[in-house]
């Protein structure tokens, strides 16, 4: 089975860090978001990923090339002009018309059993399976209607009432049937794809029952660095045992004072920190260099500016 992921968004959501990184590459303790989705496919037993590539796209590529990713036959469809999540998908149907695959977006980070949801796709026998994670903040993030095992609405756009605690993960198995009702212009899978599947037999889910973040806010960026124990507990070993890699909170070049305080605290690749420095609660990316005697708190910072988490709902912006 092959499997395509979504990596080219603008990720304009967590500007001005993406001004500078591409957001596939953006890290999350330390390991890039896209190698996260890299790790579920490889652990399945997915060879064979097609991505596809916009903002930065260049960078995304040297740099998946320039990593020891053995075992994987990574390909890259390159938009030049950005096509969404449907037209993206659209523009790659002769490397993906051969049978069913794998959907998965680059920005998020779960356990997801990948095997499971293939079994159970294959027992529904539907041309799509979703994922779906339940939480209590479906409404605010984007529910999804379902009705007899299958999924029947999103966000109640299609007029259906169907109220749920259910949100998309942005995993999905899919058969070549997907590419009948999709666009080749920039469009979204979900009124295309997905909607052309309820309406044509059925578009059926799965449950995931175990980690789900979604990083593509400030916040939510900020939540999965800060609350690190869970993507540890779960994902560390597994993932240095698949990809050789593993999350970790303090990169091993950073050059750190024995007079600094690091507490809750993620420190990037070649980043510095100073004499009488306190950093909590804070994410500093590659190549953050810190003065002796700042105190850095509720920040995640790259090497241009710094985002100031002031409560969930907003940040202050300021350069360094």
């Amino acid at each position: 089975m092959k499997a395509f992921v979504l990596a080219a968004g603008l990720g304009t959501r967590l500007s001005p860090l993406t001004d500078h990184t591409p957001k596939p590459l953006i890290p999350i303790l330390n390991i890039p978001s896209l190698f996260y989705s890299v790790y579920l496919l490889k652990q399945a037993g997915i060879r064979e990923i097609i991505c596809n590539i916009h903002h930065h796209g260049d960078t995304v590529r040297q740099f998946i090339e320039s990593s020891n990713l053995t075992g994987l036959n990574i390909t890259f469809s390159e938009e030049p002009i950005i096509l969404g999540t449907g037209g993206g998908l659209k523009k790659c149907e002769k490397l993906l018309d051969d049978g069913d695959f794998i959907l998965v977006n680059s920005d998020i980070i779960s356990d997801i059993d990948f095997s499971a949801l293939i079994k159970q796709h294959q027992v529904m026998g539907r041309a799509g399976t979703l994922t779906l994670f339940e939480t209590p903040e479906a409404i605010a993030i984007g529910y999804v209607g379902v009705e007899g095992g299958l999924v029947k609405d999103f966000r109640n756009l299609r007029k259906t009432a169907l109220l749920s605690s259910f949100i998309y993960t942005g995993v999905a198995i899919l058969s070549p049937a997907i590419f009948r009702y999709l666009k080749a212009e920039f469009s979204g899978i979900v009124d295309t794809g997905f909607t052309g599947l309820i309406d044509n037999g059925g578009l059926s889910y799965y449950q995931h029952k175990g980690l789900w973040m979604d990083i593509g806010t400030m916040h939510s960026y900020w939540l999965a660095n800060i609350n690190r124990n869970l993507i540890m507990n779960n994902l560390a070993l597994p993932m240095k045992q698949t990809i050789g890699i593993a999350p970790h909170a303090i990169a091993p070049d950073a050059i750190i004072s024995p007079e600094a305080s690091i507490s809750c605290s993620i420190v990037g690749k070649g980043c510095s920190i100073g004499a009488g420095c306190t950093i909590t609660n804070s994410v500093l990316l590659p190549g953050v260099a810190i003065k002796p005697g700042k105190t850095i708190i509720n920040t995640i910072a790259d090497p241009y500016s710094s985002i100031i988490m002031e409560n969930p709902t907003q940040t202050r912006k300021k350069r360094w």
